[in-house]
């Protein structure tokens, strides 16, 4: 069983001999050496590159453990260019060499040379491949399965499927697992003997239970603003212990650079300003939230939202939380200035979409509801509210496109309509 993870191949394809460094990121078990190894390998060699010309490296596999050092490195991949014509280099978990920057940038002097890393670290961020390769690094950002990609894979209908995707999540690795058990091992597996230990290690963190508690209060509280002040004020009420919020704070950036979770800004709409506040945070995949808190706290509400907002991410907007303020005159007449908030602001280029995202509308008033914070937002851009059910897309009497969860994920042009 095999996900074709098409959309990642057209990012690579469409970045052949541009001359950079082509840095392939996301977090660990999502797929990248595989995408890297096996799908892009494969389609070079569809356009008949051979294998002589395709010279391949895993750091992380003992067979090439001494090319590590960075001048053995460099020297191997000279050798194995035997002509003038182009050669492909595929690096893998390149983090693991000393002074790495410095090889691929020699790498870039080699004419003949297309050159893709893999990297799981902090050092890969978009901001990091911009400065360690001096504008000649070009991020590919690879998620885990998104729920097409395992509905497609798996070709169950979209109910099943929406139920093992909102409760295992994408990783890869789950594909070919048949039971329950074997998933919730898997995951919870990973998350404590990779996730928490890759972080603790690589930023020598000696309070492994503050970060296990972080994590599971991050997990608890998706979909829900949250800032250092309050966890660490939690930690001194409730744990009886003291953390300070710079450290809480370390530890989130920790957590975001092993691409565990994102964080999405607060944005004033009608001030067109962001507020520097009380982030939502999302994890980067819902079965690893799940299994960090057992499997026990299953709102669909949450786990909704969070799906979306990968998905955004996936199809390469930059996510935010919306607030627009606004006055309202209580029963007494006097008159209240209120937050209302808009679930994503979604923007890629110059494209922006407002997003709410209802699991139901039982009611006119959840309808009035999860509808007031859009009809306060008086500029042009397209606002769009998405229920749990298989609603056809459609608009009200203020231009708001409604649609069905099934429509959204399951056409990437869905936000079109």
């Amino acid at each position: 069983m095999e996900a074709k993870r098409k959309a990642y191949i057209n990012d690579l394809v469409i970045r052949k001999h541009n001359g950079m460094i082509k840095v392939v990121t996301g977090v660990r078990r999502s797929g990248k050496s595989y995408l890297l190894f096996k799908l892009f390998k494969k389609h070079l060699k569809q356009e008949g590159v051979p294998d002589s010309h395709i010279i391949e490296i895993q750091l992380d596999n003992r067979k090439y453990r001494g090319l590590q050092n960075p001048d053995n490195c460099y020297r191997y991949v000279e050798e194995q260019i035997k002509d003038r014509k182009m050669h492909y280099l595929l690096l893998d978990e390149v983090q693991l060499m000393e002074d790495f920057e410095s090889v691929l940038n020699g790498f870039l002097h080699i004419e003949n040379l297309d050159v893709y890393v893999t990297g799981s670290n902090s050092r890969f961020l978009s901001s990091d491949v911009i400065t360690e390769f001096r504008g000649r690094g070009d991020e590919v950002r690879i998620y885990p399965l998104s729920f097409k990609e395992l509905y497609e894979t798996k070709g169950l209908d979209f109910d099943d499927a929406w139920i093992e995707y909102q409760t295992f999540g994408g990783l890869p690795a789950l594909l070919p697992m048949e039971t329950e058990k074997q998933k919730i091992e898997y995951l919870e597996s990973l998350f404590r003997n990779v996730y928490l230990n890759d972080v603790l290690e690589r930023n020598t963190i000696r309070n492994s239970d503050m970060l296990d508690d972080l994590v599971n209060v991050l997990a608890s509280s998706i979909g829900a603003p949250t800032n250092p002040t309050n966890i660490a004020n939690t930690y001194s009420s409730v744990k009886k212990s003291s953390c300070s919020p710079k450290t809480i704070s370390a530890y989130i950036k920790y957590l975001e650079d092993a691409f565990l979770i994102s964080g999405a800004e607060r944005y004033d709409i009608k001030g067109r300003k962001y507020i520097g506040s009380n982030k939502k945070y999302y994890f980067v995949d819902v079965g690893l939230r799940n299994a960090k808190l057992g499997f026990k706290q299953q709102e669909p509400t949450h786990i909704m939202e969070n799906i979306i907002y990968n998905e955004l991410l996936v199809r390469g907007f930059k996510v935010d939380v919306g607030n627009v303020e606004i006055n309202e005159r209580n029963k007494q007449g006097i008159s209240t200035r209120k937050q209302l908030e808009v679930d994503f602001v979604a923007n890629r280029g110059n494209e922006r979409v407002y997003i709410q995202s209802a699991y139901q509308l039982p009611t006119e008033d959840k309808w009035k509801q999860e509808r007031k914070s859009l009809q306060q937002i008086r500029d042009s851009f397209k606002k769009v509210i998405i229920m749990r059910d298989n609603t056809k897309p459609w608009r009200d009497e203020n231009g708001f496109v409604i649609m069905g969860l099934k429509d959204f994920l399951l056409s990437e042009n869905s936000l079109d309509f």
